[in-house]
């Protein structure tokens, strides 16, 4: 998928607006079964898979056991197992993670190189997408999906999840059918307004929700503690990989991710210094021009206390001290995700 198409914000203001159509296939899917499935999931992640039924979806984390995270992923309970979806530059290393950790009954495949992965994202992505689905997408709640759908005359899965904070779907299929649906949602979505959407737009989107990135706001060196993804530790589910260093930092976190807007014209960029006071409190770990604010925002860990929304910092932007202020995420409040 390119940086963009047409631009970064005519793309990123089409999905907010309108639709955008992202080719995503670059992501990790593996296949995960056996009678077993479930408890291993359950020793891999952090989030409760126990709450998953047929046709459900989780956003998780899998941990080491230092608390550091490998990697954030969507779980999908399937009829015959579960999915893994994971970020495209972590996919060996997490298969070679869970086949370390593997059980006797627990059957794990990579199916990455057959299964293609396009979304759908926007206010208008469900009536677009209904004029060739045969199921009813308004019966599809949020992190939820249908297994088997026809689809442009082919076979997909479609979920109702996603990444820009908008309505939307993204639609798994087997890489020689992708190219069909993909021509099909572009011929009768342009008078709509749906456009191609690249990574540029996908970036700015994300952000203006604080949805985290791997690589930059998460990584092996980072809590989901730290991370503001407390919500998706159930820690009374009992045991899993990186329980005790995850409990430990909830009682001794000493930072927070944050997001911030800028007060002056100018942009943060990861590695940028935080400071407050003349003293450096953080890094900023990602940021941008955002479209919908028209300023520059960005996130990144700061020490505590200084992470309460309202609390007025400078980042140090190309030896310039540039005044910001922590913000309550998201930044962009009008996002449809959920509705």
């Amino acid at each position: 998928m390119p940086i963009y198409y047409t631009s970064i914000i005519q793309e990123h203001n089409s999905v907010r607006n309108n639709a955008g159509l992202f080719d995503v296939s670059h992501m990790g899917e593996f296949h995960l079964s056996g009678p077993d499935s479930e408890s291993f999931l359950q020793k891999m992640t952090v989030n409760d898979v126990g709450q998953l039924y047929e046709g459900r979806a989780q956003y998780s984390a899998m941990c080491y056991d230092s608390g550091g995270i490998v990697d954030d992923l969507l779980i999908y309970k399937k009829e015959n197992g579960y999915m893994l979806v994971v970020n495209a530059t972590n996919r060996k290393k997490d298969y070679q993670w869970l086949y370390s950790n593997l059980g006797k009954n627990v059957h794990l495949e990579d199916h990455s190189d057959e299964m293609s992965l396009i979304a759908i994202q926007g206010p208008k992505s469900r009536n677009i997408l209904q004029r060739i689905v045969s199921s009813d997408l308004s019966d599809i709640a949020f992190y939820h999906f249908i297994e088997y759908d026809r689809i442009a005359g082919t076979t997909a899965m479609i979920a109702r999840t996603g990444y820009t904070g908008e309505l939307g779907y993204e639609i798994y299929a087997k890489t020689n059918s992708i190219v069909l649906i993909w021509d099909a949602l572009m011929d009768l979505g342009e008078k709509d307004g749906l456009v191609p959407t690249g990574l540029g737009c996908r970036d700015t989107l994300r952000m203006e929700m604080k949805y985290v990135l791997y690589g930059n706001d998460i990584d092996e060196n980072t809590s989901p503690v730290e991370a503001g993804l407390s919500w998706i530790i159930k820690q009374d589910k009992g045991d899993f990989i990186g329980r005790g260093a995850i409990i430990e930092k909830m009682e001794n976190s000493d930072r927070k991710l944050v997001c911030f807007t800028m007060k002056e014209l100018a942009i943060p960029r990861r590695g940028f210094v935080i400071l407050k006071n003349d003293n450096e409190i953080g890094i900023v770990t990602s940021g941008t021009m955002s479209p919908s604010l028209e300023k520059g925002i960005g996130m990144g860990y700061v020490t505590l206390p200084h992470h309460t929304p309202g609390t007025e910092i400078m980042v140090n932007i190309r030896g310039q001290n540039k005044s910001a202020i922590i913000a309550e995420s998201p930044l962009y409040k009008n996002g449809t995700a959920t509705k």
